[in-house]
């Protein structure tokens, strides 16, 4: 796949490039504008990690009952299993590389600033 056939998906937080899709992972660069945030949500099936490439981030993830927070910085990555609640917002312009199961349609989202809660 050469650059101009890499798919780039619009969010209301900024983009993503699918530079990788097969049947048994996907590779993205979530880039988020300083200021915005993805749901908070959890995977039923999906499995990710995540790397920092750039920019600063804070991620909160479910550590037993508690959503804990951390700012990350480039060069810090976080694996995110399945059914985890998690968010990430910007504190600056970030690009994210993230590797994951190809379940690209498994998001429960919980809140999100622009309207897309999942309602069960």
């Amino acid at each position: 796949m050469d650059q101009k056939n890499i798919p780039r998906v619009e969010k209301p937080w900024g983009y993503e490039l699918h530079w990788a899709i097969t049947d048994r992972y996907v590779g993205k660069l979530i880039h988020i504008t300083k200021g915005h945030a993805l749901s908070l949500q959890y995977h039923r099936k999906k499995d990710e990690t995540i790397f920092l490439r750039s920019g600063r981030l804070l991620f909160e993830m479910q550590e037993g009952e508690t959503l804990v927070a951390r700012e990350l910085v480039p060069g810090d990555c976080v694996h995110v299993a399945p059914t985890v609640v998690h968010r990430m917002t910007a504190l600056e312009d970030c690009d994210v590389f993230e590797v994951s199961t190809p379940e690209l349609d498994d998001v429960v989202r919980l809140e999100d600033r622009y309207g897309r809660v999942t309602t069960e």
